[in-house]
């Protein structure tokens, strides 16, 4: 769902299970986060923004293609 957090994940090489090492937040539950099952909290998001070392917004990172 979120396209430029799986772009940046393979730009880096990362898996989900990665992602979770790095941000603390379990593998099911970010999983069905970034497939948009569940809403993320601006934590989780920071957490996943800082994971990644990315230069983008939080808007940028988390933007939802129309």
């Amino acid at each position: 769902m979120y396209s430029n957090v799986k772009a940046e994940m393979a730009r880096k090489n990362l898996t989900i299970v990665d992602l979770s090492e790095k941000t603390g937040i379990r593998y099911n539950t970010l999983a069905a986060k970034l497939k948009g099952k569940y809403p993320l909290t601006l934590p989780e998001a920071i957490a996943i923004k800082n994971a990644l070392d990315v230069d983008l917004s939080i808007d940028e990172l988390f933007a939802i293609p129309s």
